[in-house]
């Protein structure tokens, strides 16, 4: 639907100047954009590009000459990213369900299904199942027994949400996300190599032959609010205890978290990261695309992980990581700096051997 240039600058907080009745109906790249479209312009680099374009209205950045750039209106935002966040919830209506509940869906008789909730067609929703208030629920998920969904979450195409899960309100997971499916924790009847290593760091000892036991997951997994999970994502439920996702946690698409671990608040956590079980992750932790997590440690509050960096010991609040094993971030760029001038530290001290040589008479 469309939006006046008055009706998005209040939305946002923001000042807007020139024909401020312009409706808009969607955003665009400045250089793109057609008369009824937003130009996301917020830096100057953007400047040209928004001449460019036959866009009449922008979103600028502060002191930008609106007129100078042939505009009949225009928003100023301090904080860009903070703008895109507002405008693209403005602009986005998500996926499209039909409101009530399809003829082909399969609902249990015990379910309870909240007032205003959208049910696609082909879903399943499991005994004894709850669906808050204005849930949107898309094509083919599925909703174990006795599992509990907050109001107005949002279940996107595909999603398997497992038995005795409970999540917040204003949920959203990606297509494919699968939400409580069985730890993997297996075991032998006796001490096995993988065991003997980890206490020798190394040596497996005589190796008997022996075949895995499962342990099976009793527990669940606890979501709280606002929390979204990307596609394929995986959130294993707990051995006993429940794993934990904490108030407005992002994961991001095929994120493993495997079972009881217990994440904290507001945390971000990049594509590909894989935790092992019984970890403590604490609040507003920040780790980048392929981080791995070891089994049984914890990572304190604001820690910030960079790209690829393997977890194997407790971090500290506040620390900046990176690297395999992760260290400080300071720490590892020394270390790589100095691992880069090898080769040539090696030639230096194979030519100073020959000099050395030389000199005794050696050569």
């Amino acid at each position: 639907m469309p939006f006046t240039i008055a009706e998005i600058a209040a939305s946002l907080g923001a000042e807007a100047v020139g024909d401020t009745a312009i409706a808009i109906s969607r955003a665009a790249e400045p250089a793109s954009a057609g008369p009824d479209d937003l130009a996301l312009a917020m830096s100057p680099a953007y400047g040209e590009h928004v001449r460019a374009g036959q866009a009449r209205a922008a979103v600028l950045w502060p002191g930008a000459d609106w007129q100078d750039l042939g505009l009949e209106a225009a928003v100023f935002v301090p904080r860009a990213r903070v703008a895109m966040a507002g405008i693209t919830t403005a602009l986005d209506a998500g996926p499209e369900i039909a409101e009530g509940i399809h003829p082909s869906a399969v609902i249990d008789a015990t379910a309870q299904i909240g007032a205003g909730a959208a049910i696609g067609p082909f879903v399943h929703i499991g005994a004894r199942a709850t669906i808050g208030a204005n849930a949107r629920i898309a094509s083919h998920v599925s909703v174990a027994e006795d599992a509990q969904i907050g109001a107005e979450a949002l279940l996107c195409q595909g999603v398997r949400i497992g038995a005795r899960c409970v999540i917040g309100a204003r949920f959203i997971a990606q297509p494919g996300a699968v939400i409580g499916g069985d730890g993997f924790s297996f075991v032998t009847p006796e001490e096995s190599g993988v065991e003997r290593s980890r206490k020798t760091l190394g040596d497996q000892g005589d190796i008997k032959p022996q075949s895995w036991t499962r342990i099976h997951s009793l527990g669940a997994v606890r979501i709280g609010d606002d929390v979204e999970v990307g596609a394929n994502a995986c959130i294993d439920r707990g051995t006993i205890a429940d794993t934990v996702i904490g108030h407005r946690t992002k994961l991001d698409n095929l994120v493993h978290i495997g079972h009881n671990n217990q994440i904290g608040e507001d945390c971000l956590i990049c594509g590909q990261v894989g935790m092992a079980g019984s970890s403590r992750i604490g609040n507003r932790v920040v780790m980048a695309g392929q981080c791995g997590v070891n089994d049984n440690i914890t990572v304190g509050d604001d820690v910030v992980a960079g790209g690829a960096s393997k977890i194997f010991t407790n971090v500290p609040s506040g620390r900046v990581i990176l690297g395999y094993p992760a260290v400080k971030m300071d720490s590892h760029v020394e270390s790589y700096k100095a691992i880069r001038r090898l080769p040539r530290i090696a030639a230096q001290v194979a030519e100073l051997r020959k000099t050395v040589a030389k000199l005794t008479g050696n050569a």
